[in-house]
């Protein structure tokens, strides 16, 4: 009811009265988020765009032996045919892209570190659901990188001073199931791995299909050897990361660029939560409805 022509009903007033957010989360996991007590109160996000080549990284033409120069994985592969001709690939190298790999992490982390400054400025305890993305802008050698995520805050409850809102990709159920099985999210954590194909013949013979016909099903050691090792990097990197902690809802994605003649780089992308064990499992309660039809 209003007491005037020019009142506002009550629960109008209320909405209006109230503090205004944005939210990216969808109306599950926004309810879920209330269940839990957290109130989102701002959609944050952090930007960064770099450029990187051969030459900033400290690559040569003249330095193509060298790479294992930078430290990392490194193994060769040596044709077994001998002398065929100058052109024959006597000898193929995968090694490890390191430089590729620390830029790939500097712009990520700075991307990261700007979204939780906007979350830090909002006066938010942690972001939910964020998402990332870093992808190359047509063959300018430029990658974007792109977070963004939902700021929330507990409710009835300040934010220490000077503390670093916590981040996670998590949000409604699954996150609710981590707080009940005693857990915390601390931060989410990507790391990238980089290892570059330099074949030897045998691996420009099987990509290129010119082995003979009797050779049947043949597994090619050195690209199978490179994609192990990228997998294998970028799970060392994420546990360098992770300290003493746990990681949950861990996903891998792995991509390839072919350069020809076999010759490929393969780069691996592995992103996680970080989360950290605070007490024993204890059952959240019942989601109330959110949405009465009587």
């Amino acid at each position: 009811m209003t007491d005037g022509p020019n009142e506002l009903p009550e629960a109008a007033l209320r909405r209006v009265g109230g503090s205004a957010f944005t939210s990216g989360l969808s109306v599950a996991d926004f309810a879920a988020c209330q269940t839990m007590g957290l109130e989102p109160v701002a959609y944050v996000q952090g930007f960064c765009a770099m450029q990187w080549g051969w030459v900033g990284m400290g690559y040569s033409a003249a330095a193509m032996g060298g790479f294992g120069a930078q430290g990392g994985y490194n193994q060769t592969f040596t044709c077994p045919h001998g002398y065929v001709s100058d052109d024959h690939r006597r000898w193929g190298q995968n090694f490890e892209q390191v430089a590729l790999e620390q830029a790939w992490s500097n712009g990520f982390q700075a991307a990261y570190a700007r979204m939780v400054q906007e979350a830090i400025d909002a006066g938010a305890h942690g972001i939910v659901g964020v998402v990332d993305t870093a992808q190359s802008l047509a063959d300018t050698g430029v990658v974007e990188f792109h977070l963004l995520g939902t700021a929330v805050k507990v409710a009835d409850l300040d934010v220490p001073s000077g503390a670093i809102p916590w981040t996670t990709y998590l949000a409604g159920q699954r996150l609710a199931k981590i707080f009940e099985a005693g857990y915390a999210p601390v931060s989410v954590v990507a790391t990238a791995a980089s290892v570059r194909v330099w074949a030897y013949c045998l691996t420009q013979y099987l990509t290129e299909g010119n082995m003979f016909s009797n050779t049947g099903v043949t597994e090619i050691d050195q690209i199978v050897s490179a994609r192990l090792a990228a997998r294998q990097l970028a799970r060392e990197a994420a546990r360098r990361q992770l300290g003493g902690d746990t990681m949950h809802g861990a996903s891998l994605v792995v991509s390839d660029r072919e350069l020809g003649e076999g010759d490929q780089e393969i780069q691996c992308v592995l992103r996680g939560n970080r989360v950290r064990r605070t007490k024993d499992f204890d059952a959240l309660e019942i989601p109330k409805a959110t949405v009465s039809l009587s």
